[in-house]
């Protein structure tokens, strides 16, 4: 196992995003309040990004790729029926 958040919705449906947010910020022992000092969001941002309640904007997506010195990609997975649907032709 990787780490990866990935929660079912309220609904039952999969998350669109798996991250690895609660690993990482463990690894550098840092709490939620402190990494969401350093992102410039609230805990509360934190706690729901963990969770897979709330899919980060671009901005707060390039903050935590910066702050734990990763590629976006290397943080969050798609879902992979989700990107089954994009169309490259």
């Amino acid at each position: 196992m990787d780490g990866r958040v990935q929660l079912g919705s309220s609904d039952g449906r999969r998350r669109l995003i798996a991250n690895r947010l609660p690993v990482l910020r463990a690894e550098r022992r840092w709490s939620q309040a402190e990494l969401a000092d350093r992102i410039n969001v609230s805990r509360q941002t934190v706690v729901s990004l963990e969770s897979g309640r709330y899919e980060p904007t671009l901005k707060i997506a390039m903050r935590l790729a910066v702050v734990f010195g990763q590629s976006i990609e290397e943080i969050f997975t798609p879902d992979p029926a989700d990107i089954a649907r994009v169309r490259t032709e």
